[in-house]
């Protein structure tokens, strides 16, 4: 397995308004304006699933387990490449708390070599698009 984490970000806003949030993925619908229209291809979600259109081709991602308030488990149903997608959230204070993305996937040196770039750029993009959210 290989492993992909972003950095931790920093969320000016409690763990519970977070995990509320991202643990029900039609809560995009409120932010779907703020992502770049060129950066998200045919998305389309629900409560508890997300799919998006990649260079790669279709990705479809599934919630599989979600632990109040403190994770996120996603498990790919649709992808080239399948992984396993989850976001963990800590409390900082009473109002604050941090993130941190991880994707593992069952990857050959051949594929790793070619993707190993673009997924750690990818899930980086992505922490920081989540850390700009408004929670509440």
């Amino acid at each position: 397995m290989t492993t992909f984490e972003s950095t931790v970000h920093q969320i000016p806003y409690k763990q519970e308004s977070v995990y509320n949030m991202l643990s029900d993925l039609s809560n995009i619908e409120r932010v779907k304006d703020r992502i770049p229209a060129d950066k998200v291809k045919d998305l389309v979600f629900d409560s508890d699933s997300i799919s998006i259109s990649t260079p790669m081709g279709e990705v479809k991602m599934n919630i599989v387990n979600r632990e109040a308030p403190k994770e996120i488990k996603f498990e790919t149903a649709n992808s080239p490449l399948p992984f396993n997608f989850w976001i963990q959230i800590l409390p900082v204070t009473e109002t604050s708390s941090k993130m941190k993305l991880t994707i593992k996937a069952e990857l050959n040196m051949f594929i790793k070599g070619m993707v190993q770039k673009p997924l750690q750029e990818g899930i980086e993009k992505i922490a920081d698009a989540l850390a700009m959210i408004p929670y509440e």
